[in-house]
């Protein structure tokens, strides 16, 4: 008990280090992933901004994504790439915290934006005239405050529950940012209160958005079977939204179960998992919607034919 008085205030971040002298290899694939989200939600993101044609709520919701797919990568990956090469791997425990909320944050917000673009689908296909009524901002803020709330709370409590730990076996934390459950076991002593606010994090924010994401799409593709062919080429972008969705869900799902479930997975494993959940969407997303959304990939198209990247 007297050992636990003594908790660690720095740490070290020590993700793939099971790979020894091919870890710094890990840069390259990693840095490519860095330069294309980053490029690919900029263009994306100038695109919806400058066109006064995609001011439109799903548009806006479309940017917003954006937003949350250059931030993630922008919060952990320069130094893990700084790792990678330089073993500049320290952070304090204030540092760890303050990434490990803006990176749960960020994600519990883009589950909420999938959620909010599914009830833009609901009201464009299924209620067709109460759509600017209700996806003005006024109103679709009261859609929006609750989920955003519930994340907050649900953030923060797990947050607060962090330091309130005492971490006095080790200092290396085994993975490339500050994830949650990588922390917490380093801890003394029970750490079960942690575990049962993380479990509710992930159950009460990206599986509860999941089934509501899923029964507006339930309703949405019974109206367009019974209206005809009307509602075709909306139903084009909420294919699109369940790509995005299933992408981003599954990954954040399994990087959450992998640490509570007994499983093979080695550490190395755990920590891809984790950098996948934040990179993959972040790369795929803008290409999604670019490729597949009519309306952008014209003006994309248009953007880069002024730029000359692509012939006239």
């Amino acid at each position: 008990r007297q050992a636990w008085n003594i908790s660690f205030t720095q740490f070290k971040l020590n993700g793939f280090y099971v790979l020894g002298e091919w870890r710094p290899f890990l840069f390259i694939p990693y840095l490519l992933m860095f330069i294309l989200a980053i490029v690919a939600n900029s263009v994306l993101l100038y695109v919806i901004i400058a066109n006064r044609a995609l001011h439109s709520p799903m548009f806006v919701l479309t940017g917003l994504i954006s937003v949350v797919d250059l931030s993630g990568p922008v919060l952990f990956l320069p130094q893990m790439l700084f790792s990678f090469l330089f073993d500049w791997n320290e952070i304090s425990l204030l540092g760890c915290l303050i990434q490990m909320f803006c990176i749960h944050y960020s994600e519990t917000f883009q589950s909420t934006i999938l959620l909010s673009m599914a009830l833009d689908r609901y009201f464009a296909i299924c209620r067709p005239l109460e759509y600017h009524k209700q996806m003005q901002v006024s109103n679709f803020l009261k859609y929006m405050i609750v989920p955003l709330i519930r994340n907050a709370v649900l953030v923060i409590s797990m947050i607060v529950l962090a330091a309130k730990r005492s971490y006095c076996s080790t200092n290396v934390i085994d993975h490339c940012f500050c994830e949650h459950m990588a922390l917490v076991n380093l801890a003394c002593g029970d750490i079960s209160m942690n575990n049962l606010v993380g479990l509710l994090t992930a159950y009460l924010v990206p599986a509860v958005d999941l089934v509501f994401i899923t029964v507006s799409y339930i309703i949405i593709f019974t109206s367009v079977l019974k209206s005809g062919k009307a509602h075709y080429k909306a139903l084009n972008t909420c294919i699109t939204h369940i790509i995005v969705i299933i992408c981003t869900i599954t990954f954040a799902l399994m990087a959450f179960m992998s640490y509570r479930i007994r499983n093979g997975f080695s550490p190395s494993s755990r920590v891809f998992l984790s950098t996948m959940y934040i990179l993959f969407p972040s790369c795929c997303n803008p290409i999604i919607y670019g490729l597949r959304t009519k309306e952008i990939r014209h003006h994309i198209i248009k953007l880069f034919k002024q730029l000359k990247i692509i012939p006239l």
